[in-house]
C-alpha cells in the first residue's frame, strides 16, 4: 500500500524524532509548548508536504495537463500557519517577554517536519542536531556572555518616609544602576507612594545588590522586581 511505502514511512519517522528531541528540551525547562506540540507540529508539516509532492495521487480528477505541483507555496502556507501558533506562547510581563524562544522552536520544528517531508535526510538530521544543540547546549554560555540585566523595578513606600524621585535616583546610581522611566503613584488614599522604574545593572551581582538594599531599608514597605527575561 502507498500508505506503508518506505519513502512515506521514513519521512514520518524523521519527522516524529526531530518534534520529540526539540520538544523534550522544552519539556524539560518547563516551557508552555512541549513534547507533544513540538511533534505534532512536525508531523503536521511533514504530511501536509508529503501531500504537496504526491499532489497526482489524490488529485487524479484534475485534467493531467493542468495540474500544478508546487510544494513551495504548501511550505508558505504551513510557515504562515506556525506563526499564528507561535504567537499564542509569546508574552510579556512589564518589560519581561517570555516565550520567544518556544516560538521560535515551533517555528524551526516546522521546518524539519518540511524537510523530512520532501526526503531531504541529510539536511533535516544535521538540521535537528544543530536545534537541540543551540537550545541546550548554549544555555550554559549564558552566565559568560557579559550583559546588562534590565528589570522592572516597582517600590512602595509610607508616604511620610517616601524619598524624592531625584534621591531614588541618586541612590540606584550609586548601586551602579541606570533607571528610567520613572513613574509615581499614591494608592491606598494617598497613604502609599509607589515609584517604578526601569532599571539596568551590568550583572546579576548589581541586582542582588539592589535587593539586598531593598530588603533591609527600613522605609521600603513592599517592591516588586521583574527581570527582562526569565
Amino acid at each position: 500500500m502507498e500508505s506503508f511505502a518506505p519513502d512515506v514511512v521514513w519521512p514520518v519517522l524523521g519527522a516524529l524524532g526531530a518534534g520529540a528531541a526539540v520538544g523534550l528540551e522544552r519539556e524539560l525547562r518547563g516551557q508552555p509548548a512541549g513534547l507533544r506540540t513540538h511533534i505534532l507540529v512536525s508531523l503536521a508539516a511533514c504530511f501536509l508536504m508529503l501531500m504537496a509532492v504526491r499532489q497526482e495521487l489524490w488529485a487524479a480528477a484534475i485534467p493531467h495537463d493542468t495540474l500544478r505541483i508546487d510544494p513551495v507555496r504548501m511550505a508558505h502556507g504551513i510557515l504562515t500557519g506556525v506563526g499564528f501558533l507561535c504567537g499564542g506562547v509569546i508574552f510579556r510581563t512589564n518589560v519581561s517577554v517570555h516565550g520567544l524562544t518556544t516560538a521560535a522552536s515551533l517555528w524551526i520544528t516546522s521546518a524539519l517536519g518540511m524537510m523530512f517531508g520532501v526526503q531531504l535526510y541529510g539536511l533535516a538530521i544535521g538540521a535537528a542536531v544543530l536545534v537541540v544543540v543551540v537550545l541546550s547546549a548554549l544555555r550554559f554560555f549564558d552566565d559568560l556572555i557579559p550583559q546588562e540585566i534590565l528589570s522592572q523595578l516597582i517600590v512602595r513606600f509610607d508616604r511620610p518616609t517616601a524619598p524624592s524621585a531625584t534621591e531614588f535616583r541618586t541612590e540606584l546610581r550609586e548601586l551602579g544602576l541606570k533607571s528610567s522611566i520613572f513613574t509615581h503613584k499614591l494608592t491606598e488614599h494617598g497613604a502609599i507612594f509607589e515609584m517604578s522604574a526601569a532599571v539596568r545593572g551590568k550583572n546579576r551581582q548589581t541586582m542582588e545588590r539592589l535587593l539586598a538594599v531593598l530588603r533591609e531599608d527600613a522605609r521600603v514597605k513592599e517592591f516588586e522586581l521583574y527581570p527582562r527575561k526569565a
